[in-house]
């Protein structure tokens, strides 16, 4: 079990998370026709909007509530209740997703109370479901906010119902904010290969995988899971949960329809592929299918070519709670030592991942810990490219943002096949790197064995 430590400083130096609001935007982009919309300043949205823009390379929709000076120090309830009856008016979302920021939370505002007030006043939008959640900016990170949105969404648009199995071949996915649209695909197909239709909440996949339209440019998402097919999660015959931050959400789910479900912390790996497709197996009563069985081999396959690569190797990971268990786990399976891992926000999860400590700090902490430590690989966002340019190792982008690498979006990293392209990044990476990296292994290894290399000399 890893050590969880704290670090006792008052600001963050390198800042390695993303914030809570911009989380809840990203489940509720997953959602057909749907429209975001941050209780804060413009600057709070804009920031949102950039940050999604660099990464996915693709339009966004989100909206603001737009406080200004007067209605922060005074009050915005105003704001939140035109805003509701703007968007709805104007862009007739099918769902929308209602987040605060720091400045609403600090303002105390009770959002639950506000659409409440909204529903009172403008009854004819009755029929849009809005998802309010509370998302500080200052609590949380993007996963924190991503899987309060998640549970958001279920207690908005999914009714209470007891017909679990009514739908015998649908299975409901509730997918984490550690997999990326390659990710969510690729377990949709997953799903089908055995015959089984899948649900998806949230289906990054249909929405934000960078498809060309042939229509205009629309106010809303486009793509995603359709809010009917949320009212019809009750009728499952199973869920799926991957990734433990959506655990109130399968709660929730599972209180209100009672579909039974299985939970999975993440889905790379021989292990995690092998457990997820015999439950698929068990679940349809179909045998696995011969191009899986051959997924599998060509997997073991790629993890003996590429042992000598990481194989001992000294990895350093930072990312939030869930990415950061699952690129651990691979990694230490694999045969290398997680000698830094750093998470921005402290969560249960972080006590199973495969390394002595782990550390709830930014990039300056996960710089600092790699090079006592000797490591020789990186393995973060795109926000730490300086990070391991100082170190004079190679990085491995994972996560969000990645603004500095073309489709690193919708790569593939879960199944079978993504496990195998994981590691061949990590085996390529090393050998490109040999030159730098052998000399500043040579030097670990002098500094840490220095009694053997003495002894060696003299030829004992």
């Amino acid at each position: 079990m890893a050590e969880i430590v704290r670090h006792p400083k008052a600001l963050s130096v390198n800042p390695l998370k993303s914030s809570a609001p911009a989380g809840a935007a990203l489940a509720f982009l997953g959602v057909n026709r749907a429209m975001p919309i941050f209780h804060g300043s413009q600057g709070c949205t804009a920031f949102a909007k950039v940050f999604f823009v660099r990464h996915f390379r693709e339009p966004v929709p989100l909206q603001t509530t737009a406080m200004d000076q007067v209605a922060t120090v005074m009050n915005a309830d105003g704001n939140v209740v035109q805003a509701l009856a703007t968007v709805c008016g104007k862009a007739r979302p099918a769902l929308v997703g209602l987040a605060t920021t720091a400045l609403a939370e600090t303002q105390g505002t009770d959002i639950a109370r506000l659409v409440r007030t909204f529903r009172a006043e403008y009854p004819q939008f009755d029929h849009i479901p809005v998802a309010a959640v509370n998302t500080p900016d200052f609590s949380g990170c993007l996963e924190t906010g991503y899987a309060a949105a998640v549970k958001g969404i279920i207690d908005a648009a999914v009714p209470e119902t007891r017909c679990a199995g009514r739908r015998k071949k649908q299975v409901n996915l509730l997918l984490g904010s550690h997999l990326t649209p390659g990710d969510v695909e690729a377990i949709k197909e997953w799903v089908e290969a055995f015959g089984l239709r899948p649900v998806a909440v949230p289906d990054l996949a249909d929405s934000l995988d960078g498809h060309l339209i042939a229509e205009d440019t629309i106010p809303v998402t486009l793509g995603g899971t359709p809010v009917s097919e949320l009212a019809t999660l009750g009728e499952a015959v199973a869920t799926f949960v991957v990734g433990r931050s959506l655990g109130a959400a399968a709660d929730l789910l599972a209180v209100r329809t009672g579909v039974p479900d299985q939970r999975f912390d993440g889905l790379m790996g021989l292990d995690a592929c092998d457990r997820f497709t015999q439950a698929l197996a068990e679940l349809s009563g179909l045998p696995v299918p011969e191009r899986l069985e051959r997924h599998r081999a060509q997997l073991q396959d790629a993890m003996v070519d590429t042992h000598f690569m990481t194989g001992l190797r000294r990895v350093a990971i930072a990312a939030d709670p869930d990415l950061l268990h699952q690129l651990a786990t691979l990694a230490a399976g694999m045969g290398s030592e997680i000698v830094a891992a750093v998470s921005p926000v402290k969560a249960a999860l972080l006590a199973d991942v495969p390394a002595p400590s782990v550390h709830v700090g930014d990039l300056e902490d996960l710089e600092d810990l790699a090079r006592a430590a000797g490591a020789e690989l990186v393995i973060a966002n795109s926000h730490a490219a300086a990070t391991a340019d100082r170190l004079g190792v190679p990085l491995l982008r994972a996560g969000m943002p990645q603004y500095d690498l073309v489709g690193g979006y919708c790569k593939t990293w879960v199944g079978y096949r993504g496990t195998r392209q994981a590691l061949f990044d990590l085996a390529n990476l090393v050998l490109a790197h040999h030159e730098s990296i052998a000399p500043h292994r040579s030097r670990y290894a002098l500094r840490h064995d220095a009694p053997t290399t003495a002894s060696a000399a003299r030829g004992h």
